[in-house]
């Protein structure tokens, strides 16, 4: 099965992946090829977009990474629909320089980050951390991405 994703790039910005690249980091991983059919549109922001969704969302004055809103299904809804990632870039880009990664695995860690959101993982204990930093390490190795996690 092939998630259907919808990019729209708000930034204008060189260096956001294609949606090729997102369509095939989804591809990776397990939970979402055991399902018959999922979707999920993916929305890259500038700072200001970025801060005002967090400070909307999540009352954090700051712009963030990305953020996952899971779609909320009703009784009997049986539609394949995940949700909505928002990625902000300028953020993107400034970790990575930081973390001295490439660009392009920051987005493809956080794009696998924020759709396990979506499916339910966490991390607000150590545990749960654990676990969901275990599932992403394991889908970017998949794909030849080096450990987030690991000391820089």
């Amino acid at each position: 099965m092939t998630v259907s994703v919808f990019v729209e790039n708000r930034t204008g910005r060189r260096g956001v992946p294609l949606r090729r690249s997102f369509q095939r980091w989804l591809d990776a991983i397990p939970q979402l090829r055991r399902r018959r059919s999922a979707e999920l549109a993916i929305v890259i922001v500038g700072a200001a977009d970025g801060r005002d969704f967090n400070r909307r969302y999540r009352g954090r004055d700051y712009a963030t990474n990305v953020l996952s809103f899971p779609y909320q299904r009703l009784p009997g809804d049986r539609c394949g629909l995940l949700g909505d990632l928002v990625l902000c870039a300028p953020v993107i880009a400034r970790e990575a320089r930081a973390q001295g990664k490439r660009a392009r695995d920051h987005y493809a860690h956080l794009t696998i980050h924020g759709v396990l959101h979506l499916l339910g993982h966490d991390h607000e204990d150590d545990a749960q951390a654990q676990r969901m930093e275990a599932l992403e390490r394991r889908i970017l190795a998949s794909l030849d991405i080096a450990d987030p996690y690991r000391e820089q």
